[in-house]
């Protein structure tokens, strides 16, 4: 009798650990069906042509950049490359590139298609924003300028060899890891229908775009990392309402799902769905974008003013639900250069109306801000600062457009304030650039900024070798942009993902949870769509 009661245990713990295993042991096939979540529609399916996040959870799946942020490390790692070394300098990169990596259309890739793609980033008519990051290569901005057709420090070595030369001491996979900076085949790339017939490196191929439905992307069997991808479809869907994608999810008609501050709440409730939440600290800044081109907005003391005038902590707790931490400047606390002794702008209407006095506006002005509907940075966001505003004497008038459009009004200027959320990591200098008053609108400088002593600092510390020194004229210049104020730092974002439990293998990724590597997800064999 105890042998056969040692045997049935014996058997069901036999089952209870392949059961355990088969959980654990990715699975080959399925359907991934995720969502994204900012907008109404894709801006563009063209990585060089879009900084927005929506288009890059598409473009994820579809492109490869030079590097990529490896989530489970917590830092940066090659990825069309095998290996990298350094000149003594610190300024010459040499690579050698994988031999292994396919276009979708059959062909390999070489040190030419790196140059190309590059050079066509750097052209000064298109405005491609990955050109702040490109700018970093000795000669690109000869390029951008027309003084030049080809980038000087982009020199072929062979067909897997590349040598770039960089203009200042910095590690340049910062800025070569952007989507903005995939690298495309000119041969696809060149063609007029390329955005809506898009060709790349990744791990899933395209199928069809439905606009404002969804991208369909089926497995691409010739992608470089062996028995990868696991999933045979990715279909990315159009949601841009969070009440829309709760019912999805709570449907089982989607694996993956953002959260907004309401959801956030009812979710960590709910006994079964709070099983399923992945958060992380990402490193995105919040904040309302000053056009000094309006003219209170050209006066500190009017910037001041506002960043004094709104009780965010209030809005924070309140409306975000606490799903956020509040921004003291533009750095993220993530950052190296994040000065931790700094404290943000506390909640004063009555120095915000010292100041506007002093600035000429005794009795405020009028300006129109520019939001999406965005439920953690846009609309409500607007309306609950509104009245904080009026009791300082300024008036509000909310203009409301796409999200998909915010990008666009900010590179050419066309807006009085905007509020939006920004990357801000993982590099300080690469980051602090869009304040840099050489860095054109269309980069990313879209408050115009322009201060000489920030610029020192930046190029002191791009020219800086040691690590320390470094992140300490950056954290100057960080605190610097505190005092002038080119924006209301309004927050700094905790990124929620729901997720099914038949889905495996996503990432906490800190640069945009939902920019995931989907070459790694896999669904076991409880997901509902085949």
């Amino acid at each position: 009798m105890r042998k056969l009661m040692w045997l049935a245990v014996s058997a069901a713990a036999m089952l209870a650990a392949a059961a355990a295993s088969a959980q654990t042991t990715p699975r080959k096939g399925g359907t991934i069906r995720m969502t994204a979540p900012y907008a109404a529609s894709f801006g563009s399916l063209d990585p060089h042509a879009t900084p927005r996040a929506q288009d890059d959870i598409v473009n994820k799946a579809m492109h490869r950049t030079l590097y990529n942020w490896d989530t489970a490390q917590n830092k940066l790692v090659l990825e069309l490359a095998k290996s990298v070394s350094v000149s003594g300098d610190g300024l010459v990169y040499t690579y050698k590139l994988r031999d292994d990596a396919y276009f979708h259309n059959g062909r390999k890739m070489t040190a030419d298609d790196l140059i190309w793609s590059y050079t066509r980033i750097m052209d000064g008519s298109k405005g491609f924003p990955g050109a702040r990051y490109i700018r970093l290569i000795k000669g690109a901005i000869d390029v951008e300028k027309g003084q030049a057709k080809e980038i000087s420090g982009l020199r072929k070595i062979d067909d897997n060899t590349l040598e770039i030369t960089i203009t200042d001491r910095v590690e340049p996979g910062y800025y070569l890891f952007s989507g903005t900076t995939a690298i495309l085949p000119k041969e696809e790339a060149s063609k007029p229908d390329f955005a809506s017939h898009p060709v790349g490196l990744g791990p899933f191929k395209f199928k069809e775009h439905i606009p404002g439905s969804r991208v369909v992307m089926e497995r691409f069997d010739k992608f470089y990392k062996p028995g990868k991808p696991y999933a045979d479809t990715l279909q990315v869907l159009i949601m841009a309402e969070a009440a829309a994608r709760d019912v999805a999810f709570r449907n089982k008609e989607i694996d993956t799902s953002i959260l907004g501050p309401a959801q956030y709440v009812a979710y960590r409730a709910d006994p079964q769905l709070s099983k399923g939440i992945l958060e992380v600290a990402e490193m995105f800044t919040r904040s309302l974008q000053f056009n000094p081109a309006f003219k209170p907005f050209a006066d500190k003391r009017v910037r001041q003013a506002v960043n004094y005038a709104i009780d965010s902590d209030l809005i924070i707790k309140r409306l975000v639900k606490d799903k956020a931490y509040r921004a003291v400047s533009w750095l993220p606390p993530s950052s190296a250069a994040f000065d931790k002794t700094m404290k943000p702008y506390a909640h004063d209407p009555e120095k915000a109306k010292k100041l506007l006095a002093e600035a000429g506006y005794p009795n405020g002005f009028e300006f129109e801000l520019t939001t999406s509907q965005n439920e953690s940075w846009g609309l409500p966001i607007v309306e609950a600062i509104m009245p904080m505003l009026a009791k300082v004497g300024i008036k509000v008038k909310p203009k409301l457009v796409e999200a998909t459009v915010l990008t666009e009004i900010l590179m050419k200027g066309e807006h009085q304030s905007l509020i939006s959320s920004s990357l801000t990591g993982p590099d300080s200098l690469a980051t602090l650039r869009a304040f840099y008053s050489k860095t054109p609108r269309t980069a990313g400088n879209y408050t115009s900024f322009n201060n000489p002593q920030f610029d020192k600092l930046l190029d002191d510390a791009a020219q800086e070798g040691n690590a320390d020194k470094r992140n300490d004229l950056l954290k100057k210049a960080n605190n610097l942009l505190y005092d002038e104020a080119p924006v209301w730092f309004f927050n700094y974002n905790k990124a929620v993902l729901a997720h099914q439990p038949w889905i495996h293998g996503l990432q906490a990724n800190p640069t945009e949870i939902t920019h995931q590597y989907p070459e790694d997800i896999w669904v076991d064999d409880k997901s509902p769509a085949k």
